[in-house]
């Protein structure tokens, strides 16, 4: 709880406390992964698990959190199957994330920008491109660049060595090919990733 708690704004801590103390749910903190920002499943037993990225950003960080908790809502409130991002889990977001949607825990513009996300919100927010780019200065500034910023057929590599070149976008992702096995990949446009130093 105290890890998790240290990744939040402060001014969150408290209310997060209060709620997810009302929750029969395991937290747990993972390496950063390029597909998703955090996940919820249902266990085998009936338990629930969220899994979410570390990150130094706590506006992403909290922003992932509640995503996650209003699927275990929706899980814990519905006997059926619904739809993942169906208008039950699109409600149960909005309730969610209400309290926090103020400039003492979200700072203007990104405030703003996400109340208006959370009109019709999305299966991810990377898909929201303002808010996106709002909350990336808010990130530990690398050398990386978004993947959306490189040309069609520009070579690119991840932290484990792998290279790929980038190829078409396909609807909300872009499909890049492996050069070592020719493999095609779908990425999310704001993925972040390493370009080759160009020669002088």
């Amino acid at each position: 709880m105290d890890q998790l708690l240290s990744l939040i704004p402060e001014a969150a801590v408290d209310h997060m406390q209060n709620l997810l103390s009302q929750s029969n749910l395991t937290i747990k903190i993972t390496k950063k992964r390029l597909t998703k920002h955090g996940d919820y499943r249902r266990r085998v037993d009936g338990s629930s698990m969220i899994t979410l990225n570390a990150t130094s950003n706590p506006y992403r960080f909290l922003i992932t959190l509640l995503h996650e908790l209003a699927h275990f809502k929706v899980a814990e409130n519905h006997n059926y199957r619904v739809k993942p991002h169906g208008i039950e889990w699109k409600n149960a977001y909005r309730e969610i994330i209400l309290p926090y949607l103020n400039p003492k825990i979200f700072p203007n513009p990104l405030c703003t920008l996400l109340a208006q996300h959370m009109k019709n919100p999305k299966a991810s927010t990377d898909r929201d491109f303002n808010l996106v780019m709002a909350l990336r200065k808010y990130d530990v500034q690398t050398e990386k660049v978004a993947l959306f910023e490189l040309e069609e057929g520009q070579l690119f590599y991840l932290d484990n060595g792998r290279t790929f070149v980038k190829m078409k976008k396909r609807r909300t992702r872009l499909e890049c090919k492996e050069v070592e096995s020719g493999r095609l990949y779908l990425f999310s446009p704001h993925a972040e990733v390493s370009i080759p130093p160009t020669n002088p």
